[in-house]
């Protein structure tokens, strides 16, 4: 799956030129413009096919992937594991909706939650319908065993927090871009400061359900929590009978090196609400995991999803979970993360170096340039990230990368930070 590490470096493409080459990345930019919703703002790429950590545009340019799809490409494009397991799924049945069974729900579910550790899973399809489904479960559980009165629970989140963009995540969002123009708000949030058990602590009243969460805030910029702040929510969720659900959406299935965050931190929540990875860069899938005293309160025609637990999906969560599984996939990316760490530490150019595992954010000096001006840069240069909230840029190569890969990329970097 390893493509040369010697790629072409190629000049920025000017918007006029009327050369072959260039016209089909203009042609199906255009394409774009017209005819598709404007909710992104893409670099001028254009990928055509991917093969590992190399991905490759409509003009036959290879990139390094350093993104990895927000970490839904963990394994990397076209991991074999995977697409023997969609091709061979694909071949036998796609979608039987759970008015039936399928042979792949049972025991997808069996692996997933054998490899997290708890005992129920509730298969959907985004990470977005993981955190709604988790959002009621919480209060559902609050009013079913915790006994808060009817109508009245509530849900503590934390600013710059990041799970999705449906009506009641953006409800609780701190980011102005996400909320601006959606209202009114679904109730029932408080919202208090990132990585402050103190607050945390204070905004817990009788009528608090669950506490939600990420343990790393991957869009606000791969924000690690303060040590012990992960441990002090889960004895505050105990002490106060409160659910401690962990988003570990981005964070979770070995992007930190671990299977997930929370449990880097040496804690365990209630919840775990999973999704990206789990699909693993095949088609989307996502999932609540939990105990039966905390999933057990669902019950038919409370919830449900067309696709959710079809059988492709569960096919290929099944392969997802086995690649997990390999002795020495987590160690290795730890390896990779702390040699990556220890460059960008290194690099000139950078006013902060956040992150774990093969997942960083780092601040451009503004005497550079901005996050998306250099992530413009890098793309020509043949990396491919993308900014976040100014001057932040994400690093998330996919976790299967070569070493010599991953520093040919930070190389590119280095070099564009040295520019100036």
């Amino acid at each position: 799956m390893t493509v040369p590490s010697v790629v072409p470096v190629f000049p920025a493409v000017p918007a006029g030129s009327a050369s072959v080459a260039e016209s089909a990345t203009i042609h199906h930019e255009r394409l774009v413009a017209a005819h598709s919703a404007n909710n992104y703002h893409p670099l001028s790429v254009v990928i055509a096919s991917g093969d590992g950590a190399w991905v490759t545009d409509v003009e036959g340019r290879r990139s390094l992937d350093f993104l990895a799809g927000y970490s839904a490409l963990n394994f990397g494009h076209g991991h074999p594991a995977l697409r023997a397991a969609a091709h061979a799924q694909l071949d036998r049945a796609t979608l039987t909706s759970r008015a039936f069974g399928n042979d792949q729900l049972g025991p997808f579910c069996a692996e997933l939650a054998d490899l997290i550790g708890k005992q129920m899973v509730l298969p959907m399809n985004t990470g977005a319908e993981a955190v709604e489904s988790g959002l009621k479960v919480a209060r559902k559980w609050g009013y079913e065993v915790k006994g808060v009165p009817t109508d009245r629970a509530r849900i503590v989140v934390a600013a710059d927090g990041f799970h999705g963009r449906t009506i009641s995540v953006v409800s609780f969002s701190t980011d102005p871009d996400a909320r601006g123009g959606f209202g009114p708000f679904t109730p029932g949030f408080d919202v208090v400061p990132y990585g402050d058990a103190a607050a945390l602590r204070a905004a817990i009243t009788d009528d608090t359900v669950a506490v939600l969460l990420e343990p790393i805030q991957g869009e606000a910029g791969v924000v690690v929590p303060p040590a012990g702040y992960l441990r002090a929510v889960r004895d505050i969720c105990s002490e106060r009978n409160v659910l401690f659900v962990a988003d570990e959406v981005q964070s979770g299935l070995g992007r930190t090196g671990h299977v997930l965050a929370t449990r880097a931190a040496d804690t365990d929540a209630d919840v775990y609400l999973l999704g990206k990875a789990l699909g693993g860069g095949v088609l989307p899938v996502s999932a609540v995991v939990a105990d039966a005293d905390v999933l057990g309160v669902l019950r038919p025609g409370q919830h449900g999803s067309t696709f959710g637990g079809n059988p492709l999906a569960c096919a290929v969560g099944r392969a997802v979970v086995g690649l997990l599984h390999e002795e020495d996939l987590l160690g290795r990316v730890r390896a990779l993360g702390t040699a990556m760490h220890a460059r960008l530490r290194r690099m000139p150019g950078l006013t902060a170096v956040r992150g774990t595992g093969l997942w960083a954010g780092i601040d451009v000096d503004p005497a550079i340039g901005t996050g998306r001006e250099l992530s413009e840069r890098l793309a020509v240069a043949g990396v491919l990230t993308k900014d976040t909230h100014g001057p932040t840029l994400r690093l998330s190569p996919p976790l299967v990368i070569d070493e010599a890969d991953l520093h040919l990329a930070l190389d590119r970097l280095e070099a564009e930070l040295s520019r100036g």
